[in-house]
């Protein structure tokens, strides 16, 4: 029988399988079996070595790493990322990594403090997951529109980390009047002052705002007293008080407690494809955060590893600060993050959607937003919350704060800041309308949350129209019925309230005009230190 030769592209085709299985068991062998990863090693060691290059330059997944395979985080010099950059062993991508071990994740902290450069690298892809703070999100979100920016998680609440310094002799909100005022302008700063003015009964109109670059430029106006108050990070405020004798900190956000809020955002597109990897790294960072709020010894390690970073990166920082930067934040945790993106019904606390809507409003009003912004339900994208299940106390919301029974000195001690409110009472009558409520769903119900950590003093008041003591009676009264309708509306704690009736022993008109006694029968919402 006749033999059949091999066509050529017989052959051709027999070639390329050849290859084919030595291209493979080639892979097989240096990737599956350990005298391969030797090798692999010993190959990455000498490259390295040839090339000249530094120990910074080196990375455990140097050898054949594609830049897609590690997941880069934009940060600032804060230490609200801690739960993360913690459970990565610091901001390289490492084997060491609790991400890579647990996870089979590479993670990178990029340290992004310039503001600009920060966005720029979120649009190129340079990294894929981007600081912001709620608050000031909606002034830039129009900005990144090509880039369909969603907020994926929340990473802490600023407890201390920002605070108004003020000059001597300024002690209250309402003594800001007139002044000159160094703020960062739309910053978390910026944000914060909106908040203190308004809980304050003041507007931008009554202050002069002295536009900064940054919460560092504010805070160095401010030590050569070209301005009366700033708005600052720490740790410039402690360092703003050494600075200018008599100066005190009027109000931070440790008791300002829910308004500054650091989220991370991405590009929709990058999430839809990464659903499984995000989901992961979100339940690490969670474990992380749980860990350094419950655990000491933790908290210690995270500070280490913050110092031992950002002083390699050129921010002298010792383990002891960097441990005080962690304290002026609180770590979110998970309980935290379903309560941030409405996920939890019985959640009557401050959201991501109040802060990101409220702030929307005050900057449109203030003219720095150009048309509308996004409605929250299509910038929200909490799929890696809704899939992830930690439970224990731990991972457990942040509990409210518990205060102790109001003294008769909390009636007498300074406000912080004071609101005031008409609220229409019937001649005698001391029940809430339903316009009453109203009022004061409208005007105090979000500041209360906000400054959750204050103490509330509301005090009743009347023209001076009738019998004396009855109006003492009943302004106390119609105060008591306001705190009744904060407790049982918003479960806000009963204790947290100071009640106080003045009767018409605090007229802010005068009471022989019709216009002047009805603007002297008021309810007065003050914040207390407590």
């Amino acid at each position: 029988m006749a033999r059949r030769r091999l066509t050529m592209f017989s052959k051709f085709l027999l070639t390329i399988l050849i290859v084919g299985a030595l291209v493979m068991a080639g892979y097989y062998f240096l990737n599956k079996t350990s005298f391969g990863q030797e090798l692999k090693e010993q190959s990455s060691e000498v490259s390295t070595a040839d090339s000249g290059s530094s120990s910074e330059s080196k990375s455990p997944f140097s050898f054949g790493k594609k830049d897609d395979d590690v997941i880069k985080i934009g940060v600032v010099t804060w230490g609200g990322y801690a739960g993360g950059q913690y459970f990565n062993e610091g901001f390289e991508a490492s084997e060491a990594s609790r991400f890579y071990k647990d996870y089979g994740l590479k993670v990178e902290f990029k340290v992004l403090d310039d503001f600009e450069a920060s966005r720029n690298a979120f649009k190129a892809d340079e990294v894929n997951l981007l600081w912001v703070t709620i608050d000031a999100f909606p002034t830039e979100v129009n900005g990144l529109s090509d880039f369909d920016p969603v907020v994926v998680w929340q990473a802490d609440w600023s407890r201390g980390g920002d605070a108004i310094v003020a000059r001597r002799g300024i002690t209250k909100v309402s003594d800001l009047k007139g002044k000159k005022i160094a703020v960062a302008e739309l910053t978390p700063s910026h944000s914060f002052l909106l908040w203190m003015l308004d809980a304050g009964g003041l507007s931008v109109d009554d202050v002069q705002i002295v536009p900064q670059a940054s919460a560092i430029d504010a805070a160095e106006v401010f030590k050569a007293q070209r301005v009366d108050a700033a708005v600052v990070w720490s740790p410039d405020d402690i360092l703003s008080l050494k600075a200018v004798p008599g100066s005190r900190v009027l109000e931070s956000t440790r008791s300002a407690a829910y308004i500054i809020a650091d989220v991370f955002m991405a590009k929709r597109g990058w999430v839809n494809k990464n659903k499984e990897t995000v989901n992961k790294l979100y339940e690490g960072w969670m474990r992380g955060a749980a860990e350094i709020n419950s655990d000491p010894q933790a908290r210690r390690k995270a500070a280490e590893i913050l110092a031992r970073e950002f002083t390699e990166r050129g921010t002298a920082l010792t383990t002891d600060e960097a441990a005080e930067m962690i304290g002026n934040v609180h770590l979110t945790t998970h309980g935290d993050n379903k309560n941030f993106f409405g996920l939890n019904s019985d959640y009557q606390g401050v959201t991501g959607n109040n802060l990101y809507s409220n702030m929307a409003i005050k900057y449109q009003d203030l003219g720095f937003i150009e048309g509308n912004v996004p409605n929250w339900r299509l910038i929200s994208y909490p799929a890696a919350v809704v899939s992830t299940d930690l439970t224990g106390p731990q991972h457990a919301a942040e509990k409210s704060k518990t205060f102790t029974q109001a003294s008769a000195a909390d009636e007498k001690k300074e406000a912080i800041a004071s609101k005031k409110v008409s609220i229409n009472f019937r001649t005698g009558e001391f029940q809430l309308d339903e316009n009453a409520k109203y009022i004061i769903d409208k005007e105090f119900v979000d500041i209360a949350k906000a400054f959750a950590n204050n103490r509330i003093r509301i005090e009743g008041n009347t023209d001076n129209t009738g019998n004396y003591n009855m109006n003492v009676q009943l302004s106390k009264r119609r105060a008591q019925s306001v705190v009744d309708y904060l407790v049982s509306q918003y479960n806000m704690p009963r204790n947290r309230f100071i009640v106080v009736g003045n009767g018409p022993n605090k007229p802010i008109a005068d009471n022989s005009t019709d216009s002047g006694r009805a603007q002297n029968r008021r309810t007065d919402f003050e914040l207390v230190a407590d």
